[in-house]
């Protein structure tokens, strides 16, 4: 079955107006290097790293949503009624109409995501209207159905609240049905539980999976908790400044992580089996900033297995085991 979404080899890079003189030229500082995922229909991919890897920034090129000053390359194809079509060429208008219809977005932060001055039935019904001829009755009653589907009491009540007369998992729902209510195929959740208690954390995972079944969606779920990750994705990618260093199956990446920034994620996240008498262990140092990107591996620096190679070049992906990869030179010297 060809790919829902095919991203290959995506760049995008911003201007640095920062000079030292101002005959000096200006230089590209590059948020995301050679990026290539797939995501088949129904599927859900898991998209991890820290803060500052570029997960977000990916998702925002996916839906054409970055700042005019942002430089992209590469293609992010998206198949519908049979064909794949380039989001990076598509004219406005036309991404307009995917945008939101077809593929929808959980952005983080819902209390600032959301129009604190509208009423959360409207902000659904305003997805509705942007999509269509529907008249506003109608858009109103999708909106209530939608807030139905994603189980928030007296929906027809609520829809007549304000976003701050809600509790952040209320308003996290609201968020999730405004993505939901045209029926994507494609859904992007960025760091949809972050800010949110275990309880109602476990609640919104529950809620995005019953979702999935119900209406067939593929899923790109970004996060930087592992844990969350591993309950809802099938296969992992796992980010770097920017960089893809490592993807598989879930299975493989939590079992037999290959790339060391990912054994040092999964290292530094305790379990029932860790032990408390001795202190986490750490990956040292920082995510180098985009201005001194190296022209390497940018996990070098940190990395207790460096070797030359890794410092003059972005390593390839290479493929360990099937369906497994890494972008890693000690592992392509094995």
């Amino acid at each position: 079955m060809p790919p829902l979404l095919d991203i290959r080899h995506l760049n995008i890079e911003f201007a640095n107006n920062t000079r030292a003189t101002s005959d000096a030229p200006v230089l590209s500082l590059s948020a995301v290097r050679d990026l290539s995922l797939s995501i088949a229909p129904g599927e859900v991919l898991g998209l991890v790293g820290e803060s500052g890897s570029g997960k977000s920034i990916t998702s925002l090129a996916i839906m054409r949503l970055l700042p005019p000053q942002a430089r992209v390359s590469g293609d992010i194809l998206f198949a519908e009624n049979g064909s794949a079509r380039n989001l990076t060429t598509l004219p406005p208008d036309s991404m307009r109409q995917l945008r939101g219809s077809r593929i929808a977005m959980i952005f983080q932060e819902p209390m600032t995501a959301l129009n604190p001055v509208m009423r959360v039935g409207d902000q659904i019904a305003e997805a509705v209207l942007a999509h269509g001829s529907r008249s506003k009755s109608e858009a109103a009653r999708l909106a209530v159905q939608a807030m139905t589907d994603v189980a928030i009491p007296e929906p027809e009540r609520r829809a007549r609240d304000y976003p701050h007369q809600l509790s952040g998992g209320m308003r996290q729902r609201v968020m999730i049905a405004m993505a939901i209510v045209n029926r994507p195929q494609l859904l992007i959740a960025d760091e949809p539980t972050t800010a949110l208690d275990v309880t109602i954390q476990a609640q919104i995972l529950d809620l995005l999976a019953e979702l999935r079944s119900k209406f067939g969606l593929a899923m790109l779920f970004i996060s930087h908790d592992l844990a969350v990750v591993s309950q809802v994705a099938a296969r992992v990618v796992v980010m770097y400044a920017g960089s893809i260093v490592e993807s598989g199956t879930s299975h493989e990446i939590f079992r037999s992580p290959a790339h060391p920034y990912t054994r040092g994620l999964l290292h530094s996240v305790p379990d029932l089996k860790t032990d408390r008498t001795h202190p986490l262990e750490t990956i040292e140092g920082t995510v180098p900033p985009l201005q001194a990107m190296p022209p390497g591996c940018a996990f070098e620096p940190r990395c207790a297995f460096r070797v030359p190679d890794c410092t003059r070049a972005l390593p390839p992906l290479i493929e360990i085991a099937e369906g497994h990869w890494a972008r890693c030179p000690v592992l392509n010297a094995k």
